[in-house]
């Protein structure tokens, strides 16, 4: 039999229900792990232990009355240290809020314990979680599984690595410009990016809003091992709650009429694509096809038009609403690395940022054309193999990762769905595909990736036989 920390959090919360095993058991099993990999990998930067073994104390009392919460009922997870868990510190990987302890749960940690999850520990970011690795002052470093010298992926560097550690099979994270789906790829792992209004965000320690750009890119999600979990992770983060203005109370599961039309699109706009990471797309392809998808493939809307969008128009919000803390508080090697940002394509002054909020919506509804025709989109991800912990510190490797990851931060500015799965290895590194969906289509996505993976495998359990074979 598997060690419980191994199965999957749909197996996990049957095997709770179907009284097979405890929550003690499962979260015992879970600490003994962390207890085994955290400290070379420094993926969980504040252990709950303590907490966690009280909850799974009382899930199990739960159990025996006939009394068991939810879906994730006695489940260990993870959540980022950038979302306020109450009575915790929201750092954000920084060391001036090292002591900002958070009075109440953000809506997608108060979803998790609502569905019954045991929260087993906090999970480390980049500082201000806006680097596509995972280091900051105060926390350290966090290690990729695969291969220690290569990142983890960024910002939710530390729930990638926690996943692919096997420390929890459902692993909180937030995306603004990729902050899913690099780390996803870096370490085998499958994510969503909901669509806006999806899933619900609030931070009860924020100070201000964020920039309206802001608001309407960042989302919340999972980062997990298996497809099906990203799923049931996703589905109970999406409860409703008021907090959020943005947030749409509907199903998470709508009406399916056969399967959609899949367009394919291999453009790489100039980025001289890995042709390993093209034989996974034409794989993804053909996997799709074999499941009776009607895959062809297509010419999309400019992705660079939007992804330079993002970089000219969020880079101006945030010089004026991160940069005041960053700049005074942020090392120097961060700020460093912001300065190149801004360099990729020049800040928009305020004007054109007005102009420009404006024209997105444009830009929205050509891709919402096309997906009326394809509901889903296969196309490239990060269009190289993985990259090291430090390829982002130079100006060079800065335009690298940028121009290599259009088909992400181009997303995050038109808002739409998006899922990332991994396909195969590249260089001895995870890599894999992204499928972009209509917007509250994320259920269709999933059904995608599903296939996939089912197709290639699960990619961890491949880490997993070289550590224990």
């Amino acid at each position: 039999m598997k060690p419980l920390w191994q199965l999957s959090a749909v197996e996990q919360a049957a095997g709770i229900r179907n009284r097979k095993f405890t929550a003690m058991n499962l979260v015992e099993s879970a600490l003994k792990r962390v207890a085994l990999r955290n400290a070379e990998l420094n993926a969980i930067v504040d252990l709950t232990s303590e907490q966690a073994l009280e909850a799974a104390d009382r899930a199990d009392m739960a159990v025996s009355k006939g009394e068991a919460k939810g879906s994730l009922h006695g489940v260990p997870v993870t959540v980022k240290v950038n979302v306020d868990t109450k009575g915790r510190a929201t750092t954000n990987g920084m060391t001036v809020f090292k002591d900002l302890v958070a009075p109440d749960n953000s809506p997608i940690v108060q979803n998790l314990l609502n569905a019954g999850a045991i929260i087993i520990g906090r999970t480390n970011t980049p500082e201000m979680s806006m680097r596509l690795t995972t280091t900051n002052p105060l926390h350290g470093l966090t290690r990729n599984p695969w291969n220690p010298e290569m990142s983890p992926g960024g910002s939710s560097g530390g729930a990638a690595s926690a996943a692919a550690a096997g420390f929890a099979a459902i692993n909180h994270g937030n995306d603004i410009a990729g902050s899913l789906r690099y780390p996803a790829t870096a370490c085998g792992l499958s994510t969503v990016k909901p669509g806006l209004g999806r899933v619900p965000a609030y931070l009860p320690t924020a100070q201000a809003e964020r920039g309206l750009l802001s608001q309407m890119m960042s989302v919340q999600g999972v980062i997990c091992r298996e497809v099906k979990d990203v799923r049931l992770g996703t589905e109970v983060m999406s409860g409703h709650d008021p907090r959020d203005p943005w947030h749409v109370p509907m199903p998470f599961n709508l009406e399916k009429n056969g399967l959609p039309k899949v367009g394919y699109c291999r453009e790489s706009h100039g980025y001289p694509v890995h042709e390993g990471i093209v034989a996974q797309l034409d794989r993804a392809a053909s996997l799709l096809e074999a499941a009776g998808y009607d895959v062809e493939q297509i010419k999309t809307p400019s992705i660079a038009e939007a992804a330079r969008a993002w970089l000219r128009y969020a880079l101006f919000e945030m010089k004026r609403t991160m940069e005041p803390v960053f700049s005074q508080h942020g090392s120097e090697t961060f700020n460093r690395i912001f300065s190149e940002y801004y360099r990729l394509e020049g800040l928009a002054d305020a004007e054109e940022y007005l102009l420009g909020i404006a024209d997105r919506t444009r830009q929205v509804r050509d891709w919402n054309l096309l997906l009326a025709d394809y509901p889903l989109i296969l196309t490239p991800y990060l269009m190289r193999p993985g990259y090291p912990v430090d390829h982002d510190e130079t100006s060079v490797g800065v335009q690298d990762l940028f121009g290599s990851s259009i088909y992400s931060y181009g997303v995050n500015f038109l808002g739409m769905p998006a899922g990332f799965v991994p396909v195969d290895l590249v260089n001895d590194l995870p890599s894999g595909v992204q499928i972009i969906g209509q917007k509250w289509r994320e259920d269709l996505i999933l059904d995608a990736m599903q296939v996939i993976e089912n197709g290639t495998g699960i990619m961890v359990h491949r880490l997993w036989e070289r550590e224990f074979n």
